[in-house]
């Protein structure tokens, strides 16, 4: 799961269904409008007080912005574990 833009996601439609546009959030938050649109976008990576500072210029709890959107598809990397295909044990690992 890419926390970028699953905080980006959360936070557009958060904003979008207040009615807000970025450069009102802006003018709440003290973030410029190109940070919120990178972030919206999942190319930002904020800090926990930022996390916090726009949750409450969205009016809402912080956890909602870092809240699973079931958006994000399953991994599919070759090192993802498939049923009956155990993970291989490191030399000297238990």
């Amino acid at each position: 799961m890419d926390m970028r833009r699953l905080v980006g996601r959360n936070f557009a439609r958060i904003r979008r269904a207040q009615g807000l546009t970025q450069e009102q959030v802006e003018e709440r938050s003290g973030h410029n409008q190109q940070y919120l649109s990178s972030l919206e976008r999942g190319r930002r990576n904020p800090t926990v007080v930022t996390l916090f500072e726009l949750a409450q210029a969205l009016g809402v709890s912080h956890v909602e912005l870092v809240q699973p959107d079931g958006e994000e598809a399953a991994p599919t990397s070759q090192g993802s574990l498939k049923p009956g295909n155990p993970r291989k044990r490191r030399a000297g690992s238990p």
